[in-house]
């Protein structure tokens, strides 16, 4: 989710159902494994490499298109890209892997790639040689499965806080930084038709997604839900709803949704990515707006939020050339310069320390998600292919909250017992 996108989602992240629920489909994943024993694609040409992403949008597609070409035409390839909508990706990826006809380049919503490594149908790019030096150790973490690199990010995305700046103004408040500051700015600034902050507590890995700054943040942590700190972040969502300060509908708003909400200046604060400042701008250019890393516990706290975008992988064809040739493109692709234009055009932030340093320098406007993706962490850093289970009761737990009313002590230990 949150992957762009929404990466979460990604993505979001965030745009699809989850592999861990084609898992329990008798046979994919195993169908997965024994793809690759054996080469898991058909070669064709052998100057021509097959590249599946689900790139779709304008800016998306244009930059990543030029970009492979680009680079395709330096070692000497011809790139043939075929886009699969994001909802059909994982389906699509297993059924190649079953019938051998995998390509040679694979991108992925990153918290799918563990499942998909696990399956022995993606090569550890350490076998090309592949150099991943100045990438970020958590954007790295996203990528690796069982400490080896499968895939990697060329630009990765996340949230932050969004506020109309003449809504504050004429309030006299300043952005928060603190729960305590949130809690009183979106109370202050819920009016008549307007609500002080929007969010996204819907029940998916999207709403997952959005609750991870919070959990984090407050010192908790997905491999114990069962824990105040877990608790202490549900209850600041109810305790926003309860009185008011956010709508009771966040619980049915994707991120998309929680956007519209403040483009129609229908709310003060949104929590929200850098996939949908495009739209902003396009929808409501009069609308002016700031951003800010989302406010921590206390002053001083470290606001960690998710990583989302997608990794690009090279799959166990059993073609050793051409997967050559994929990592010798797929590491042009991935080079500084060519993160600082694939960043621009998408609004997401460059992988390498120094590139999205000199981003953040050449785009003000997205400076505050420099800052919170260089504390941000992998989703599937901790709980690798556990993770789609954990989401989802992460989801589930806070919607009791939010719709039942249920403690959030009572909702987050039962979420925990169904982990086991």
């Amino acid at each position: 989710m949150m992957s762009t996108h929404t990466s979460a989602p990604a993505g979001p992240v965030l745009r699809r159902r989850s592999l861990g629920a084609l898992a329990a489909v008798p046979g994919l994943l195993s169908l997965a494994a024994c793809g690759s024993s054996d080469g898991g694609s058909t070669s064709g040409d052998p100057s021509t490499l097959r590249v599946v992403d689900y790139y779709n949008t304008p800016a998306d597609d244009k930059v990543i298109q030029e970009t492979l070409e680009s680079v395709g035409a330096e070692v000497g390839v011809t790139i043939s890209r075929e886009k699969v909508p994001g909802d059909q990706l994982i389906q699509k990826v297993l059924q190649m892997s079953s019938s051998k006809t995998l390509p040679d380049i694979l991108m992925l919503d990153n918290p799918d790639l563990q499942e998909i490594a696990s399956s022995g149908a993606l090569a550890p790019l350490d076998d090309f040689g592949f150099d991943t030096s100045g990438i970020s150790p958590e954007i790295l973490a996203a990528g690796t499965y069982e400490g080896k690199v499968y895939g990697i990010a060329p630009t990765v995305n996340t949230i932050a806080l969004f506020f109309n700046t003449a809504m504050l103004e004429e309030a006299a408040i300043e952005p928060p930084t603190t729960w305590e500051e949130l809690t009183a700015a979106a109370k202050a600034l819920t009016h008549d038709d307007v609500y002080g902050l929007a969010f996204s507590a819907i029940a998916t890995y999207e709403g997952t997604w959005q609750f991870l700054p919070f959990m984090w943040s407050n010192g908790g942590d997905e491999t114990d839900l069962a824990t105040p700190e877990v608790a202490g972040a549900a209850q600041l969502w109810a305790d926003l709803v309860a009185d008011g300060s956010a709508s009771k509908s966040v619980v049915n708003w994707g991120q998309g949704d929680a956007m519209d909400q403040f483009k129609a200046e229908k709310a003060a604060m949104v929590v929200n990515g850098p996939w949908n400042i495009t739209g902003l701008q396009e929808d409501a250019p009069d609308l002016d707006w700031d951003v800010v890393i989302i406010p921590v516990p206390a002053a001083g706290d470290d606001s960690v939020a998710p990583l989302g975008g997608e990794v690009w992988t090279i799959p166990q064809t059993g073609d050793e050339e051409k997967q050559k040739k994929a990592a010798e493109v797929l590491q042009k692709f991935v080079s500084a310069e060519n993160q600082l234009v694939m960043g621009a055009a998408r609004n997401t932030i460059p992988s390498d320390i120094e590139a999205a340093t000199t981003f953040a320098e050449e785009h003000p406007e997205l400076a505050t998600f420099v800052e919170q993706v260089s504390t941000a962490r992998s989703r599937t850093g901790k709980l690798g292919t556990e993770w789609p289970a954990t989401a989802k009761a992460i989801y589930t737990a806070f919607q009791q909250v939010l719709v039942d009313g249920t403690d959030p002590e009572t909702a987050f230990a039962d979420a925990a017992a169904s982990l086991g």
